[in-house]
């Protein structure tokens, strides 16, 4: 069996979201409009809606059901 491979990220998940958030905003800020920068454009929507979504879910007031 293959050993997996353990990588220390230097930045936190969201700060990385955040990161490709913003360069996935930029790339579509420098395309023509179609659907080359509409998609650029969901991406970078994805990626803030899931930093949001993790911040959620490790804030304290949250709970496994039970």
């Amino acid at each position: 069996m293959p050993t997996r491979r353990r990588i220390k990220h230097e930045k936190t998940f969201e700060e990385r979201l955040a990161e490709e958030a913003k360069r996935f905003r930029e790339a579509a800020s420098e395309a023509q409009p179609g659907m080359a920068r509409e998609l650029l454009l969901r991406r970078a929507r994805q990626m803030e809606t899931a930093s949001r979504l993790n911040e959620w879910l490790r804030s304290p007031g949250t709970r496994a059901p039970e």
